[in-house]
């Protein structure tokens, strides 16, 4: 059960990636795009009923790590601590930066939210990626699965690193890139006129960014974490998620330059799919590695609950996986189509 159970989880946070990463992206670009009232509430506008739901898919993988997981998610909240509190932080400043926008009629309290919106939003997409990075790399664990990181040291990867090191730097500022393609997107998917028209400029200069940043991000892991190839020659159809990757990075240059909004979504979900999944393939069955020593690694073995506890779980899962993909496609298709301005102007 424990295999299953690591592609579920994998799978759910790859879902909440792909849905949260828009909205965090079209918060990156709400200030670039955005550059009167009107094309401000346009952007919020167009994640408007959706952007508090996709952070479900967040709760959710931490809940099911708490039930399946347990070891895991006691060293890594325990570890993580630091971190976790900023995320926590910056969760609720985005949420306030929307909600209470719109209170009170007047430039400098519209101007102060939108600038908490955007900044919390790219650092957001910088510190999930950097987490990503820390579980890479690995972490110090000791041998009763505990650990301690300050935030930085020498920015050296090496047995006893900190949070930020120059590797998870690096993991943060391609995050911060690809969800800003992904955001500009799904915003020139969902608007119109100039909104549309600066949203497929930002887009594509992040994406030729991203072009660039991903091979760079990719050797820099074979650096810091050769075994993450083992997989990959012991079973070469994970080399599915590499030809994802390249696949995404393609579609993203051919379709902005062709104008297919839509088809650049789908392409900067590819590209998400198959680096987070090649990330889960490389790691498997590992879900914590050890800095110190690879004996002390948490694995989908080691840090699991019992038997019954999974089984049990399956079936509970599944039952609010249906729920969760019902009212999502539910409130997807109730939200269909291009946000008009003239719309925006009327909501207040």
């Amino acid at each position: 059960m424990q295999p299953v159970w690591f592609v579920l989880v994998a799978l759910m946070l790859t879902v909440y990636v792909v849905l949260d990463g828009f909205d965090l992206g079209a918060g990156i670009i709400h200030l670039l795009v955005g550059k009167t009232d009107r094309e401000r509430r346009t952007v919020l506008r167009s994640i408007g009923p959706v952007w508090d739901g996709n952070e479900v898919w967040l709760l959710a993988t931490g809940g099911t790590l708490y039930c399946m997981f347990p070891v895991l998610y006691a060293a890594s909240f325990s570890g993580f601590y630091l971190p976790l509190m900023m995320v926590l932080w910056l969760l609720m400043l985005r949420g306030m930066g929307i909600e209470l926008r719109g209170h009170i009629e007047n430039p400098m309290w519209h101007s102060f939210w939108d600038v908490v919106f955007a900044a919390s939003s790219a650092l957001l997409a910088i510190f999930l990626g950097a987490a990503l990075g820390n579980v890479i790399r690995g972490v110090p664990l000791n041998a009763e699965g505990y650990f301690f990181e300050p935030l930085w040291t020498n920015f050296q990867p090496g047995p006893h690193p900190g949070i930020l090191d120059w590797y998870t730097v690096l993991a943060g500022l391609v995050a911060l890139v690809a969800l800003t393609t992904h955001g500009a997107a799904y915003v020139a998917a969902k608007t119109l006129e100039t909104v549309n028209e600066r949203a497929r400029q930002a887009g594509l200069l992040s994406s030729r960014i991203l072009i660039l940043l991903t091979p760079i991000s990719l050797a820099a892991t074979l650096v810091v974490r050769p075994a993450m190839l083992d997989n990959y020659r012991a079973h070469w159809w994970g080399l599915v998620f590499p030809l994802l990757v390249v696949g995404g990075l393609i579609g993203l240059e051919f379709f902005w330059r062709t104008g297919k909004d839509g088809m650049v979504f789908l392409s900067s979900t590819t590209y998400l799919v198959g680096m987070l999944g090649g990330a889960a393939f490389g790691l498997f069955p590992t879900v914590l590695p050890a800095s110190t020593d690879t004996t002390h690694s948490l694995t989908i073995y080691n840090a699991s609950t019992g038997e019954y506890g999974l089984s049990i779980g399956l079936t509970w899962w599944c039952v609010g996986m249906l729920l969760a993909t019902g009212y999502f496609t539910y409130l997807y298709r109730s939200f269909q189509g291009k946000v008009l301005v003239e719309d925006s102007q009327a909501q207040g």
